[in-house]
């Protein structure tokens, strides 16, 4: 198993996954050139792509999609809603429009949505099974279910938001509009949340965590880092039993299982 960001943020996000040969691509949000050559960086052709999943429309998630499918003639998975509510929908070849269900298969890979809260049509998180490992992607979570929870239970990578630090959103450039809206519960996780989330997660033995979707004006790695931690050290949560924290200035893939 093979995982990379190619990118996580309000500028555009990816996330490439191979699993037993499966290659399946989370979101779009940058341009389609940006994920060629990511993927050619990695050794993966974009032609070679089975499928590229969507967690909803908004431009930082799908930007890419229109010239992907026109080139490339890749399926792309989404809710009914969200290819409604989509700006470029006009431009994408129909038989690239997949809706997607309750549960996809590709390859040996399953492929299970979650809903989350977020101010789009029918926002989902991701799911994603080939034997026993678990790989779960939420981002863009204005709070944290009970659905969300036990989406996230188990899983043995997971790509989460930890989107901003309150104080420095409060105190920052924004207008009052904007704050209200990434605090709100159909907008964006802090630190703080992130860190509460995952360190009352039903985990397995060890978790590989990802923090994902960082402000880069509201939120530092550095931040992040801390705040996730100490959270998690107050838990009773070790982490180089329990989880393993990954940061965006310190790298941006992993490989499963990792080396021994």
């Amino acid at each position: 198993m093979q995982f990379h960001v190619l990118a996580s943020g309000s500028t555009g996000n990816a996330v490439f996954l191979e699993m037993e040969g499966a290659k399946i691509l989370v979101d779009a949000g940058i341009s389609a050139r940006r994920i060629k050559n990511a993927l050619a960086s990695i050794g993966t052709n974009v032609a070679d792509l089975d499928g590229i999943l969507i967690t909803h429309e908004h431009r930082d998630h799908i930007s890419g999609i229109a010239t992907l499918t026109k080139k490339y003639r890749l399926p792309v998975y989404a809710r009914a809603a969200t290819w409604n509510a989509m700006y470029c929908r006009a431009d994408i070849p129909a038989e690239c429009c997949r809706e997607l269900g309750d549960s996809l298969d590709i390859g040996s890979v399953k492929v299970e949505p979650f809903s989350i809260s977020h101010d789009a049509a029918d926002p989902v998180g991701f799911n994603l099974f080939q034997g026993e490992f678990k790989c779960s992607v939420a981002t863009d979570l204005g709070f944290v279910t009970e659905g969300v929870k036990t989406a996230l239970a188990l899983s043995d990578v997971i790509v989460f938001e930890s989107n901003h630090d309150v104080d420095m959103l409060k105190g920052g450039s924004y207008p009052w509009h904007l704050k209200k809206r990434i605090m709100s519960n159909r907008g964006h996780l802090s630190n703080y949340d992130a860190g509460w989330t995952l360190a009352r997660l039903e985990r397995k033995q060890h978790t590989q965590v990802f923090l994902a979707h960082m402000s880069q004006e509201n939120n530092r790695p550095e931040l992040a880092a801390r705040t996730v931690s100490e959270i998690l050290r107050e838990q009773g949560c070790d982490k180089e039993i329990d989880l393993t924290l990954t940061f965006p200035d310190q790298i941006s893939s992993i490989k499963w299982p990792p080396d021994k």
